[in-house]
């Protein structure tokens, strides 16, 4: 009789997790633009990086006021890419000095992020929404943290290009840049090829829901994922001769990626659900033990998670 209203606290708790969650995602972004913040160009006495990392916060927490009200997920990934372009646009302008690498620092996250967003936006609008928003959109403090999380995803990701931009050197070309941009070019190439088969095996053999196994997708079973990985340790090694002190932290970018697309929300949540839907496909079997996850040729084969040995 004494135990029913021990029950209580749980509502409590439940909201509390994602606002912990998105605290320590501000918290995240605001150190790394702290450490980015070492020679950064200055706005008004604010170090340029810093005003860039709460931008993209900002930026998002704006746009989760009409994704709740309206109970809709579908221009979440629009409005991730548009921050990119945004505050990455903004630093360009307000940096008095920009030389050669800022300017292709700028355009390599622009053009990467408006192709992306856009693929990704009028994927949601075929499909009609996104299922990972399904119970996410009718839970305000889960909506934030998600939206939060993104503003995160925005900083961390773009900081190697933002360290570049901010530079007040005014950096011309150099063979750091030159290394970098033809290692962003291999992997934009791989990212954007790989989406494009993808798109064409949907509306032609895969039109009845089979899973592709030519291409690009014959020697990886996630090459757009290993082209994004690609693409921003090029730009990471751009940034180099920019990076002393605590700018050495932006190398974090190409990190954030690989542990975000290969262990958080990108191929653990693909193979999964492959495996509910084909796992009894023979032709599908035979594809994971012969394709390697990610890297061509010497990757890991077979299933991504190993399955326990009976008791």
């Amino acid at each position: 009789m004494a135990s029913a209203p021990q029950q209580s606290p749980a509502p409590d708790r439940a909201s509390a997790k994602p606002l912990i969650v998105a605290l320590i995602a501000v918290v995240i972004g605001l150190l790394i633009a702290l450490a980015a913040s070492t020679g950064s160009a200055m706005l008004g006495g604010v170090s340029l990086f810093l005003i860039g990392a709460i931008l993209a916060f900002v930026i998002q927490w704006i746009a989760f006021v009409p994704s709740w009200l309206a109970g809709t997920e579908r221009f979440y990934d629009l409005t991730g890419g548009l921050t990119y372009v945004g505050v990455t646009a903004f630093l360009l302008i307000a940096s008095g000095a920009r030389g050669a690498a800022a300017w292709a620092a700028a355009i390599m996250v622009g053009v990467w992020s408006i192709r992306l967003a856009g693929f990704l936006f009028a994927r949601v609008l075929s499909t009609g929404g996104d299922g990972r928003f399904d119970e996410i959109k009718t839970q305000p403090f889960r909506l934030l943290q998600t939206w939060t999380l993104q503003g995160l995803w925005v900083v961390a990701t773009a900081a190697a290009a933002w360290a570049i931009i901010t530079d007040p050197s005014g950096r011309g070309v150099d063979v750091w840049l030159i290394i970098g941009s033809l290692v962003w070019l291999v992997g934009m190439s791989v990212e954007a090829v790989a989406d494009q088969q993808k798109r064409a095996f949907r509306s032609g053999a895969g039109r009845n829901g089979g899973f592709i196994s030519t291409g690009l997708w014959a020697i990886s079973r996630h090459p757009n994922y290993l082209g994004e990985i690609i693409l921003w340790l090029g730009l990471a090694i751009a940034a180099v001769p920019s990076l002393h002190g605590w700018r050495w932290v932006v190398l974090i970018s190409p990190i954030f990626v690989t542990l975000l697309l290969t262990k958080l929300s990108g191929v653990p949540l693909l193979e999964r659900r492959a495996e509910k839907r084909w796992g009894q496909d023979p032709e599908y079997r035979a594809y994971v033990d012969r394709t390697p996850i990610l890297l061509p040729w010497v990757g890991r084969r077979g299933l991504w998670e190993k399955k326990e040995s009976a008791a």
